[in-house]
């Protein structure tokens, strides 16, 4: 049963703002309004400027009944079909399991975490290894965020200037400084397909006057990246958007990001603590702007139903450590929702954990043999989860796929939400 193909009962969500409203929230279908008009349009446009993007981007189908896009985003190391989920690699590695897994599950492309592999084992040791590609024997594409999230979330071992950020390692505490021109070292160093610019993440609750001057001086830091990395031979470049909660502040985020010029753009600053409803106005407000022969990357989200709605507004391309991370707690999701394999009801279960899923774990092994593994803290428990967490989310983009090249409205399990 595909994505297209679920009927839906009742979805919770307040998200009906005037004009605009997600039609899956109330019944069956959900497409959205048409773009907002604006008389602003992006004065950088990369078919200008052929030789910076060293990636390239094609529209293939734009959905009927939302702005979905069906793409195709064409890299020196294979092409990553769109919309696109991209597992979680945080330390060179998606947790329990090898590159074969994840290509066996349907992933194209995975993210490395700069902040992370700066720490350990530092990118000189990395490149000394002939990149991470190498290093950790995948050859496919591999996106590597700039370390700004996780070096922020330190809170009171960081402290932010005008030159970047210094910063106290949570493993031994040791001092360290990133500026915008380091965060691209490091991962001209670690050598990912998709580089992204050093950035300030507003949080959710931020007053307005801390989210626009967060948001200057990330425009600022993205000059500055984009001035080290001025030509992409092998390594593209994507700027974020930031501008917290607010309108306003997200289009001038996206003007001066635009007006810079890189080969992707992100929004990030979202799904950070904010009302989920909220989350989708301001993603829903800001994509949109962006320019439409770009990939629009929305970071660190999340969970399908995330996946499917932020889908329509336009968004190609999603990261999250949410089936990795549930499925090492035996949360496994499944088109009936999701279900707690250490839960007592899968003693004697001796069917798949879907049946509708053709994955390894479901193909070979029993929700009761599962449970079995989690209760004696075996390490077999986490990888078997994993490889059907991943698999569940490949092929959930790829229902969504279809349902875009069909013209198919996407409908969602309730229980997914």
């Amino acid at each position: 049963m595909d994505v297209a193909q679920v009927s839906v009962k009742s979805i919770r969500g307040k998200y009906n703002q005037r004009s605009r409203k997600f039609a899956l929230r109330t019944k069956s279908s959900f497409p959205l309004n048409a773009c907002p008009s604006t008389s602003w349009k992006p004065a950088y446009n990369a078919r200008q400027n052929p030789d910076r993007a060293v990636i390239d981007f094609q529209i293939i189908k734009t959905h009927k009944h939302s702005r979905a896009r069906l793409g195709r985003i064409t890299t020196p190391r294979g092409v990553i079909d769109t919309p696109a989920f991209m597992p979680v690699g945080t330390q060179a590695t998606v947790k329990a399991l090898t590159p074969e897994d994840l290509i066996d599950c349907g992933s194209q492309i995975i993210l490395g975490n700069t902040y992370h592999l700066y720490l350990r084992p530092g990118h000189e040791l990395i490149a000394d290894m002939k990149g991470l590609h190498k290093f950790m024997n995948w050859q496919r594409p591999i996106l590597t965020d700039s370390g700004g999230f996780q070096i922020f979330s330190l809170n009171s071992l960081v402290k932010i200037s005008e030159e970047g950020a210094a910063f106290q390692s949570h493993i031994d505490g040791s001092r360290h400084f990133i500026s915008p021109e380091k965060a691209i070292e490091i991962q001209q160093a670690l050598g990912s397909d998709i580089m992204m610019t050093l950035d300030e993440p507003t949080p959710h609750n931020a007053e307005k006057s801390q989210a626009e001057k967060s948001l200057q001086l990330s425009l600022r830091w993205a000059k500055r990246c984009r001035a080290a990395h001025p030509v992409e031979e092998t390594q593209s470049l994507f700027g974020i958007v930031q501008g917290g909660m607010f309108k306003d502040l997200r289009r001038a985020s996206v003007e001066g990001t635009v007006d810079i010029g890189f080969a992707g753009y992100a929004i990030g600053g979202l799904s950070v603590g904010e009302e989920k409803d909220l989350m989708y106005e301001i993603a829903d407000h800001t994509a949109p702007l962006l320019p439409d022969d770009r990939p629009r990357y929305l970071m660190g989200v999340g969970t399908p139903e995330d996946l499917m709605q932020c889908s329509s507004m336009g968004i190609d391309m999603f990261d999250c450590v949410m089936p990795t991370r549930n499925a090492r707690n035996g949360s496994l999701f499944t088109r009936n929702g999701k279900l707690n394999i250490k839960n007592a009801q899968y003693l004697r279960d001796d069917g798949p954990v879907d049946p509708t899923c053709s994955c390894y774990t479901c193909k070979n092994y029993s929700r009761a043999y599962l449970r079995h593994l989690f209760q004696c803290n075996e390490i077999l428990a986490m990888r078997l989860n994993t490889l059907h967490n991943i698999a569940f989310y490949q092929n959930w983009m790829k229902d969504i796929r279809h349902a875009i090249e069909e013209n198919r409205p996407f409908d969602l399990p309730q229980s997914l939400g």
